[in-house]
């Protein structure tokens, strides 16, 4: 990660603390105590709420990782890709949200380790968010 152990740890208590990842394993070794944590997949839902400068952040920092990560995408590789920005049902909506959230519990609960002979390393980035509508927008 190119950052200290003591940096890391700290960072990952602070994630701790407040929900976004959860402690899954503790383990002695060599004299100290390893800890193994995992996402929880339902704590972006609270980043992505509020403010919008604090909304705009989140969307900046997975912009960003989506970019890093894309440069490690193996070509040969099945790529599936969807973007869009549509006006749905509210009955839609409530589906494609669920269906997004489900998405996301899989991948998570699905994870094993990255040593694991079998494994496909995977990236996913899914932000699904209600946007004002250009057409009856108020003008600033």
């Amino acid at each position: 990660m190119g950052e200290s152990q003591a940096n890391v740890s700290y960072h990952l208590r602070r994630l701790a603390q407040v929900g976004l990842v959860q402690l899954v394993e503790e383990m002695n070794i060599r004299g100290g105590t390893a800890k193994r944590y995992r996402h929880d997949p339902a704590s972006g839902e609270a980043l992505g709420s509020g403010r919008v400068d604090e909304h705009q952040a989140l969307m900046s920092s997975l912009a960003a990782e989506l970019i890093a990560r894309s440069a490690r995408y193996l070509s040969e590789s099945e790529f599936v890709f969807t973007e869009a920005e549509v006006t749905v049902s509210r009955e839609a909506w409530e589906r494609i949200r669920d269906m997004s959230r489900e998405i996301g519990k899989l991948i998570h609960d699905e994870a094993v380790p990255s040593s694991t002979s079998e494994g496909i390393r995977m990236s996913a980035t899914l932000a699904l968010f209600e946007v004002v509508n250009h057409d009856t927008a108020p003008r600033t």
